[in-house]
């Protein structure tokens, strides 16, 4: 059966194929991101829903932009638009920096339901990452560190130390990552 032209192609499938045409093996993913298999296996079968730190060391490992797996198959502007604003469990990211192929840094606008956190893993990824809050009250701790920030403050850290991000706040957080992947 054809797909849809409206049918959009899960991020862990995208994955999958992308990992598959290229011959490359969940066990080679592990070791480049340092997941599980069990975990990849989650993303891939649309089990779990991996976070932006997550979806960058994938991407790194299979060697494509980011911003591809980002991306869904749309074809007018304003569907397209729609497209780059991916939901995970609690959060929305929309990739800043679309069609940066091969490039270390990568700028996300990220909306936070109010009260909620990212679900299953924390975030973990080599090199630094850039946040800062537009609107709302978010929590972002930074190994046992909680740093708690509003509305026109920032945070730079080191991302190879686990993160996690939290709106603790009545309203939706607004805020814009940076991250950059040497």
């Amino acid at each position: 059966m054809a797909k849809k032209k409206d049918e959009l192609v899960p991020i862990g499938t995208k994955i999958k194929q992308i990992r598959l045409e290229k011959k490359i093996t969940q066990d080679f993913i592990a070791n480049e991101t340092g997941l599980s298999i069990d975990f990849i296996e989650k993303i891939e079968s649309g089990k779990q829903r991996p976070p932006v730190g997550v979806l960058l060391q994938i991407s790194r490992a299979l060697g494509v932009d980011s911003g591809f797996l980002l991306k869904e198959q749309e074809d007018s502007t304003e569907e397209r638009v729609k497209a780059y604003t991916k939901r995970t469990d609690n959060y929305a990211y929309t990739p800043l920096t679309p069609g940066a192929e091969n490039k270390h840094l990568k700028a996300f606008r990220i909306t936070i339901e109010a009260g909620k956190a990212h679900q299953g893993v924390g975030f973990q990824h080599e090199g630094e990452e850039f946040s800062y809050i537009l609107n709302g009250e978010v929590e972002i701790t930074v190994g046992d560190h909680v740093n708690r920030l509003k509305a026109g403050e920032s945070l730079h850290f080191n991302s190879g130390i686990k993160h996690d991000l939290k709106n603790v706040g009545n309203t939706d957080a607004e805020l814009i990552v940076v991250v950059y992947t040497p």
